[in-house]
């Protein structure tokens, strides 16, 4: 197991934070009772429902703590304050990373001992080798789906809005994928426009 660098501050336990409820239970039997595991149940954290939340100067998006996960990121503020060390074990992809940092940011977990831990199947071996081996937040994968999701906005958003009025209501334009068939769209008509010399 990994050993905390950190002076010893709470209850002696560990806080583990994943995504599933059952992801959770399994890694419980695995860490054993040194470790305390919470499930966050996916993102806690997104842009407002209602608006765009994204300035369309800095692009800087505008998160607020959704009102299903409330109680979620309240416990799990709470247990971080008794535990010597959290580590963050959401999925090992760009999205589990960004849930990572949005749980850091919405629990207020910075400045505590935090570590985040990465493994690709829920097996005992690999679970313990990740814990022997944690890293920190990747900025960079949260910045990548940041980039996504305020794209998504800033395009899909208002494209949904305005099938949704004029089309069906209800009716999605896809986000993201609109964007992607949007840009290969542009791709194609600058290489039809383009006259070999």
């Amino acid at each position: 197991m990994a050993k905390g660098n950190g002076k010893k501050s709470g209850s002696g336990r560990n806080l583990v934070v994943v995504e599933s409820p059952a992801k959770a239970r399994t890694i419980s039997r695995i860490l054993g009772d040194d470790y305390e595991v919470k499930a966050s149940v996916g993102h806690v954290r997104d842009l407002p429902a209602w608006g765009l939340g994204v300035d369309t100067e800095t692009f800087e998006p505008r998160y607020e703590v959704t009102k299903d996960k409330k109680k979620v990121v309240k416990e799990i503020g709470d247990a971080a304050k008794k535990a010597d060390r959290v580590y963050l074990a959401t999925d090992p992809d760009r999205e589990g990373e960004a849930i990572a940092w949005h749980l850091a940011e919405a629990a207020d977990l910075q400045g505590r001992p935090l570590e985040r831990v990465v493994f690709h199947e829920i097996t005992q071996d690999a679970v313990r080798e990740a814990f022997e081996h944690p890293r920190q937040i990747d900025m960079d994968l949260v910045n990548a789906q940041q980039a996504r999701r305020v794209v998504d906005r800033l395009v899909g958003y208002p494209l949904s809005w305005f099938l949704a009025s004029k089309v069906r209501k209800g009716l999605s334009a896809g986000r993201v994928q609109s964007v992607a068939v949007r840009l290969v769209v542009e791709r194609e008509r600058e290489i039809r426009a383009f006259n070999a010399v």
